[in-house]
């Protein structure tokens, strides 16, 4: 069949293999180095190349839920997902094997926070062993097209039935560009793959009513693991039957282990994915000296190819693997255990069997390494026994000598105390009263966060959070959620914090905030601690942290802790590239809801965060943004009060971001003016239930038309085209009700 020769990277062929099958749908949620998958999808769809529709999730968990939801009705689904993403929707996975719906999710492996690494290994790919779903590894991008086409045929044969894997390496095979061939007519790929199959059980037909996820008890639910247990076995007989009529088809093979000159191997190495490539040059330069050396990679791990790897060894005196992701406290990471446990069933078989874990969060494998793999083999294989049997590869011991120095002293207590903001409690009507000086006399308390962190330029969260800042008085724990504030203040060994900062991830920031709290005041009680109890502790997300942290946001919210949320805005997915958030308002284009023939940007209207906050009956809630200070410090000296006080305060920072907006850097605060005096984004609090306009546009005739706002931004323009007319007239409407009920809820106090 003809073929296209052309150079890409493995996401680019993931993509293009799901465009060329034309799945019924992907639930998909962005985390690196995944993303891009749904990205390309989301360019071709607005070019019309594919009808898969495209739902983005409020996180993993969500998108697994949707996917499977899809393949209960029999649809054909497509998914794709890295490190604590596939992590977050783990749970999930076990659930459509033991229902045994087929589909494909591309893993894109990368390391498991924590400590927060975005580059690749194989410890997400470790925890997916045991989910009841057939895994496929990819070394190259070749292999992720070819794969990923074999995948759903293997996944929906009668025999098999399950969901299927394939994995590959992020960073290295996901970005990284190949020489690759791909079928150029997608008829060719359809026929291959052949017609959906109709006649096994689906929620799809009144008909035919089915109940599916029926609880069982021990027996029977043993004997649903058993069947599910022989499907997956029956599942390598499946691969090696679909990898034959690939290869009639394509001229590319795929055994269960890759076999590089192993056929009289003494010294040998175990690799899964990329580094294996690396190690085939290192085997040429051994062979070339006389050493009998070999590399072995498996194109499959569940089933694991256990005869295959018996086969390959019987040469084999020393057999390095090398793992990119350690099993704690098991002396070797799964791989070893698997390849030992095969290797057992042979009598004869007399290989010893060294582990090496090497490569972790994304560190590079060069032709040296795989040197000294060999040497380490070598070494072996001269003594005759294992002297190290498993241990790590490329750590560095510490050197007292070079610690790093402090570079600012620790500032506390008065230092971040200016004595000049009042906030006083009206004892007839309840309301907070606060007086703020001048901003030129707040200029002399010191910023939060030191100079030198890494955000672009004319990022506004920043200059957001600093000026929440002025109106918080003395020390602060603060924990940063997953996202760009983040990511840009903190890179190890440095730091731009100049007091505690907590990190943990998008999902459960409030939660883990909400324990330090009740901890702190626990401990304080004990007498533990000997330290001011004034401490204000804030929760800083954005980023999309309020799509996939919601529910952690309003169980802590409901629970009324004492401490503050702020959520700045930027309207997407910034961290990971700009994709669409449920902030995003309708019709905006992102890097997943792209501007073509077939889409005009995002399809739904953006979240009203303060309202859903505002309904959880916590002591305040506001809105504020750079663009009108004063504003801003009031609010944040009363989130204070609140937090110290009564329990949980929320605030919404709109902000700035001229790299994904597509906006000049020198307009940032005109953007944020715009936006409220269009009305998009009132100022406003809700006090103790009470709803008040804290800036209104139309009293003092300052209101624009939304126009005004949107053509300062590269990401909205299109709106302003004639054949957009419609999409911009719905946004106004719905501007203008939201609008008018918070006006309605301000005049009527008992809204």
């Amino acid at each position: 069949m003809e073929q296209v020769v052309a150079f890409e990277s493995g996401n680019e062929m993931a993509a293009l293999a799901a465009a060329q099958i034309n799945y019924h749908l992907m639930g998909y949620f962005p985390i690196t180095p995944s993303t891009e998958i749904a990205q390309l999808l989301d360019q071709m769809k607005a070019r019309g190349e594919h009808d898969i529709i495209l739902i983005p999730a409020d996180g993993e968990h969500g998108s697994a839920g949707i996917c499977y939801g899809a393949t209960v009705m029999g649809a054909r689904v497509f998914n794709a997902t890295s490190a604590n993403g596939l992590m977050y929707m783990l749970e999930q996975l076990p659930v459509q094997s033991g229902t045994r719906f087929p589909m494909v999710m591309n893993l894109v492996t990368r390391s498991i926070s924590g400590p927060l690494d975005i580059r690749g290994d194989h410890s997400d790919l470790y925890f997916a062993l045991n989910t009841g779903w057939v895994i496929l590894t990819a070394r190259t991008p070749q292999a992720v097209y070819d794969m990923n086409i074999m995948a759903l045929k293997i996944a929906e044969h009668e025999d098999v039935r399950l969901p299927v894997i394939v994995a590959y390496d992020g960073f290295f095979t996901s970005h990284q560009k190949r020489k690759v061939q791909y079928f150029k007519d997608r008829q060719v790929v359809q026929t291959f793959i052949g017609e959906r199959p109709t006649h096994f059980p689906n929620a799809s037909d009144p008909t035919k009513p089915v109940t599916i996820g029926a609880h069982m008890n021990g027996d029977d639910l043993i004997n649903n693991h058993y069947q599910q247990s022989e499907a997956l076995y029956r599942a390598a007989h499946v691969f090696q039957q679909v990898a034959k009529e690939y290869a009639q088809l394509s001229g590319r093979e795929y055994p269960f282990v890759d076999l590089y000159k192993m056929e009289d191997a003494e010294v040998a190495l175990f690799l899964i994915n990329s580094a294996a490539e690396t190690a085939k040059d290192v085997v040429d330069q051994l062979r070339a000296k006389g050493i009998k050396a070999g590399v072995m990679s498996p194109n499959m791990i569940r089933p694991f190819p256990s005869e295959a790897i018996r086969q390959a060894c019987k040469h084999v005196k020393v057999l390095l693997v090398g793992e990119r992701a350690d099993s704690y406290g098991a002396h070797g990471g799964n791989m070893t255990h698997e390849i030992k446990s095969a290797l057992k069933e042979d009598p004869h078989n007399q290989t010893i069997v060294l582990t090496r874990i090497f490569g972790l969060g994304g560190k590079d494998f060069y032709p040296d390494d795989a040197k000294s793999f060999f040497n380490i083999a070598l070494q072996t294989l001269e003594k005759g026994f294992a002297e190290k049997p498993f241990d790590y590869f490329g750590h560095v011991p510490g050197d007292p000598k070079q610690k790093w120095e402090q570079a600012i002293e620790p500032m506390y207590g008065d230092a971040f105390k200016s004595g000049l903001i009042q906030v006083i409690e009206d004892e007839e009507t309840k309301r907070l009263k606060v007086k703020v000086p001048p901003l030129r006399a707040l200029t002399s308390k010191p910023k939060r966060l030191a100079p030198g962190h890494g955000a672009c330029p004319g990022c506004g969260i920043f200059p957001g959070l600093e000026l929440f800042f002025k109106g918080i008085e003395g020390d602060v724990v603060v924990l940063f959620q997953t996202g760009c504030a983040y990511v840009v203040t903190t890179a190890y060994p440095y730091s731009s914090h100049k007091q505690t900062m907590i990190h943990n991830l998008f999902q459960n920031g409030p939660a883990t905030l909400s324990g330090a709290v009740e901890a702190f005041f626990e401990m304080k009680r004990r007498g533990d601690i000997q330290i001011s109890d004034d401490i204000t502790f804030v929760m800083v997300t954005g980023d999309g942290g309020m799509d996939i942290g919601m529910g952690s946001a309003i169980g802590t919210a409901l629970r009324n802790h004492k401490l503050i949320m702020l959520e700045y805005d930027n309207e997407g997915y910034m961290n990971t590239g700009s994709q669409m958030s449920y902030s995003t308002p309708i019709g905006h284009m992102t890097s997943t809801t792209g501007i073509g023939k077939v889409q005009k940007g995002k399809a739904f209207h953006h979240k009203d965060t303060p309202q859903i906050m505002a309904a959880t009956n916590i002591p305040y809630v506001f809105t504020a943004t750079e663009a009108f200070p004063q504003d801003l410090i009031k609010k944040a000296a009363k989130a204070q009060w609140y937090a110290q006080h009564e329990g949980t305060a929320y605030g919404k920072l709109l902000i700035t971001c001229p790299l994904n907006w597509k906006s000049e850097e020198r307009y940032g605060e005109k953007i944020m003016k715009a936006a409220v005096d269009s009305c998009f984004f009132p100022l406003y609090e809700v006090e103790r239930g009470k709803t008040t306009i804290t800036y209104d546009p139309e009293e003092k005739n300052k209101r624009i038309p939304l126009q005004e706002w949107l053509k300062y931004m590269g990401k909205a323009k299109h709106l302003l085209k004639e054949e957009n007319r419609e999409l911009l007239i719905a946004f106004e409407q719905e501007v203008e009700r939201r609008w008018r009920r918070l006006k309605a809820m301000h005049e009527h106090p008992g809204l």
